[in-house]
């Protein structure tokens, strides 16, 4: 891989990342039209120095929303803010399993076929159009309009926070779109798609 080869992957990754596409997925289908040959294990080590310049680039641009947060967080303060943390870390723990348990699997499914690559980009779009298409539960913002349910600030609950993040832990195959797998699953809890969206941005 020359330097070219790396630029053009970083943009792809950039303009992917934020998009329900799948960044990763999308890398894959660059290295096979570039015709990149890296193992499994170079391939997901490139792709994670990415997703590491994705994370700055989140803290950038989400810089009003996140100070305030780790002012909440790191001094202990019980509120809103306090709790989207906890949130946040909750659903980071079913990829940080994945990742434990079953690196060398993850390892397999990255500089191979794109066959599943395409397989799980079908996936991903069958995933938003049904969250798009067939969510039957009112959102949490209508319930607490009508008084149903109590918000529980910040537009996420920690049932929500959970699914999201078996979802994220799912979404590491290549062209299951993370963002897109988060955003859809928190849709169908009923939460909010501005929220949702927030949400998923900072479990990257």
């Amino acid at each position: 891989m020359d330097w070219i080869d790396a630029l053009i992957l970083g943009l792809v990754q950039g303009l992917a990342e934020y998009l329900p596409i799948s960044s990763s997925g999308h890398l894959e289908i660059c290295r096979e039209v570039l015709g990149l040959q890296l193992a499994g294990a170079e391939a997901l080590e490139f792709d994670t120095v990415l997703h590491v310049a994705t994370v700055l680039s989140t803290i950038v641009v989400l810089w009003r929303k996140f100070v305030p947060l780790c002012v909440s967080f790191f001094t202990w303060r019980r509120d809103d803010n306090f709790s989207y943390v906890c949130k946040i870390l909750v659903s980071c723990i079913p990829v940080a399993i994945v990742g434990v348990f079953f690196k060398d699997t993850v390892e397999s499914f990255f500089g191979g076929s794109l066959t599943l690559v395409g397989c799980c980009l079908l996936v991903t779009a069958a995933l938003l159009s049904f969250a798009y298409f067939f969510r039957t539960r009112p959102t949490l913002e209508q319930a607490v309009a009508d008084g149903s349910s109590k918000d529980p600030g910040h537009g996420v609950r920690w049932i929500d926070a959970v699914a999201m993040g078996i979802a994220q832990s799912i979404a590491v195959l290549p062209g299951l779109s993370r963002s897109g797998t988060t955003i859809a699953t928190g849709i169908s809890m009923g939460a909010r798609r501005s929220a949702v969206a927030e949400f998923s941005f900072f479990m990257v």
